[in-house]
């Protein structure tokens, strides 16, 4: 009879990441379907390139599926049952990966530079499959960064739609007071948008600057640094330490790990309860658009223009109805007298007509 592991070594087996694990937390239904993808995405999902590019092979007729040459990006294809290949090989989607990441500052959210500067997908030991980052942090940001080649899931978190909290420490130049940050809380608007903190608290003091928790329910370029910056409060240092249910916890700056079971279904839950919040939602009624009160009567009963005549087709003739005459309904001016006494101003124009024929 083999003994009992101990507590410690229980502990280390829970917290040791493992495909199998992960393998076990529960998809969530939405999120798992893969039947009837469209062929450029499906070649994104399997690895090959960026969306873009995959189109682009498309229509290069480099793509075939059940042995025909596809160049339409949009087609479906059901990966389980048809046969995709690109430049002859096979494709098949790759098992999901997901890796946390302390992002250092310098490095970049992107899977492309052509400056060959250090990129976050880098960090990752993963190679085999093609990784990206959901939601991006600024060059000089660093923290919590989730890396995937799951891009249902990384839509979904990113979307602005579902208002995943994002939460950050920064370290600000000078003390902001009640009112500026009551101001922040309220929002500003900028040339792309209106910025907003969901909340602020104030951590601690350190000489001349301040450390402050921010939260924000959708990431925007610079939304943080701008902000501050409007209001007088300069980022010294800016990190993400939360994002949806992930806390970056003590995960050193510069290292990676892969998720844990109970974080990859504390993530999966997350998703199925702020889908159905956002499915839940109804969008408020316009309301009716009220009268603007003109009066529809004609002008000979002291309203607007008289009706045109129409003929027997509906169309209007631009005449107007019989037995209205011209002027009818007008207005008389009298004419005016001057205060001499003399002659009025029609007498005097009728006078210079008759000297003029």
């Amino acid at each position: 009879m083999s003994p009992k592991p101990s507590r410690s070594q229980n502990r280390k087996q829970r917290s040791t990441p493992s495909g199998k694990g992960q393998r076990r937390s529960s998809r969530p239904a939405f999120l798992s379907s893969e039947d009837n993808l469209r062929l450029q995405k499906f070649l994104a999902n399997a690895g090959v390139d960026s969306r873009r590019n995959c189109e682009a092979l498309i229509r290069d007729g480099r793509v075939t599926v059940d042995g025909q040459v596809v160049t339409d990006p949009a087609r479906s294809v059901n990966p389980q049952e048809q046969d995709v290949r690109a430049d002859g090989e096979r494709l098949r989607l790759p098992a999901f990966k997901y890796f946390l990441l302390n992002k250092p500052n310098g490095v970049l959210c992107t899977n492309r530079d052509p400056r060959g500067r250090p990129r976050a997908v880098d960090l990752v030991p993963n190679r085999d499959h093609r990784m990206f980052t959901v939601g991006r942090l600024d060059e000089n940001t660093q923290g919590l960064l989730l890396i995937t080649n799951d891009g249902g899931l990384a839509e979904h978190l990113a979307h602005p739609r579902y208002e995943v909290v994002r939460r950050y420490r920064a370290q600000v130049v000078g003390i902001p007071t009640p009112e500026v940050i009551a101001e922040l809380e309220k929002g500003m608007h900028f040339s792309d948008g209106f910025f907003r903190f969901q909340s602020i608290k104030l951590l601690k003091r350190k000489g001349r600057s301040t450390f402050l928790e921010l939260e924000l329910r959708e990431g925007k370029n610079r939304e943080i640094r701008r902000l501050l910056a409007r209001s007088g409060h300069k980022v010294i240092n800016l990190e993400r330490i939360a994002f949806g249910p992930l806390r970056i916890g003590y995960l050193a700056v510069g290292q990676c790990r892969e998720l844990r079971a109970e974080e990859l279904r504390g993530l999966y839950g997350f998703i199925e309860e702020t889908q159905s919040r956002s499915t839940g939602r109804r969008r408020p009624r316009k309301a009716k658009s009220k009268p603007s009160g003109r009066s529809t009567t004609s002008k000979a009963d002291g309203g607007g223009k008289p009706p045109f005549k129409k003929s027997a087709s509906g169309k209007s003739t631009g005449k107007k109805p019989v037995g209205q005459k011209r002027g009818a309904g007008r207005k008389k001016t009298a004419s005016r007298k001057p205060a001499s006494g003399g002659r009025t101003e029609s007498e005097g124009r009728g006078k210079a007509r008759a000297k003029r024929k």
